[in-house]
This record gives structure tokens, sequence and C-alpha cells, in this order.
């Protein structure tokens, strides 16, 4: 519902098809630097993946692959709010997956998530870099009652607004038949997990399952942009 969208996305496929590289931005510091911000984090971390392509195949190395394509995103998005007066204070969350057949390797920096989808069963790939995550990871509150705390939309991390920042890896195995799905926080906050599964499940084509998935974060109210990316296995 916003007239802004501050959410960016971007695919990739190398190999013949066979490595996929893909991510998700949700851009933060007014309309117009949101959106340089997480438009400028997206395009640095695909080209700087896509610019090591033996890197993505190896287990061994996929993983440094992945943060030096975040670390060259927040440098962008970090010089960009420095050079620019309009665009002081700019930052993005970010989630990114290098996916093979058999395998994901998953990186993420804010609250923008991604899920394993696999039979009738959604796994939360990532952790929310968040003030009520932590709250939750401490016990001072519940998980419901985080979906609705006053201060659910701040993150504790994030591209662009230091120097250096900290990420989180991750590994999934797939098989055939799976899911990857990245998406921004518009939906989370929105729809819950279990509805995100009735609504992946029910479609063949990946393109319907993003389209319904958003239709019922808007229906909700859409109070925020809404992404969401699927890779199918």
């Amino acid at each position: 519902m916003r007239k802004d969208n501050q959410d960016y996305f971007q695919i990739e496929q190398l190999h013949g098809n066979k490595l996929i590289l893909s991510v998700v931005c949700d851009g933060m510091g007014g309309a117009s630097a949101g959106n340089v911000a997480s438009r400028l984090a997206a395009e640095t971390f695909i080209q700087t993946l896509s610019d090591q392509p033996s890197a993505l195949l190896d287990d061994e190395l996929v993983g440094d692959a992945l943060t030096d394509a975040m670390m060259a995103a927040n440098r962008v998005v970090y010089e960009g709010a420095k050079a620019h007066r309009d665009y002081k204070g700019m930052g993005t969350t970010l989630v990114g997956a290098v996916t093979r057949e058999e395998k994901s390797h998953i990186i993420n920096v804010g609250d923008s998530r991604a899920y394993h989808i696999s039979g009738d069963i959604i796994v939360q790939v990532t952790r929310d870099h968040s003030l009520v995550e932590d709250m939750v990871a401490r016990g001072d509150i519940t998980r419901e009652e985080a979906l609705t705390h006053p201060n659910r939309n701040l993150i504790t991390r994030a591209l662009g607004t230091d120097e250096k920042v900290g990420r989180d890896l991750f590994t999934v195995e797939l098989k055939p038949g799976d899911r990857l799905l990245l998406c921004s926080d518009g939906l989370t906050n929105l729809v819950s997990d279990e509805e995100i599964l009735q609504e992946i499940s029910r479609y063949d084509d990946p393109d319907k399952c993003c389209e319904m998935l958003i239709h019922l974060g808007l229906a909700r109210g859409g109070s925020d942009n809404i992404t969401a990316l699927i890779v199918d296995i």
C-alpha cells in the first residue's frame, strides 16, 4: 500500500541453470534512500557472486564467496550514504542464496527471511536480526507477543549503516520437489508460516505461489512492501 517500493530482488542463473543466485533486500532510510540502498545491495551482491562462479560450486569456498558478496554490498551502500546528503542513514536488509540441485547456501543480514519447504513441512532457515527476536531468545516475550510488539520492525543489523556488519550463514540439504522461499518482512509480519505453507502447497507454478502470497498480505492491510521469491528444486 506504500507509494514507494523499497524492496528489491534479483535472480541469476549460471552453469546452464544448474546454479541459481537469488537475493531479496528491504531498504530503509526514506523513500528514495531506501530504494537506492536495496537496489545497490542486491545488484552488487549478485554481480560479486557471478564474478567467482567456480567458488560457488565448492562447498568449502561458497561461504566465503557469500560473505565477500555481502561485504561488497555493504561497502557500496555505506559509501553511497556518505557521498550523497540525500542518502544519509540509508541501509537495507539482505537475504541471499546460492542454490544447486542438492544444496542451498544462505546468508542474511536483518529480518528478511529464507524458508525451506519440503512436502508438508516449512522451516524458517534464517534468524531475524531484530529487537523482538533478541527479546524472544532471552525469554522476555513469547513468539506470539513478538508478532504484535510495537518495536517488531526495529532491526539490529543492516547493510550500509556501518563500515562492517555481521552475517549469518546456513546450509540446507535439498531434494527434488523442495522449495526455497526468500521474502521481506512485509509478508511475514502479516502471514504466518502455516499460511505460507498452505499457499505454496496449493500451486505447482512458483509465480502463482508468489502472487497469491502477496495478495494474502495485501488483504491483511499491506502496510509494508511485500516481496516473495521462490526457487524450485
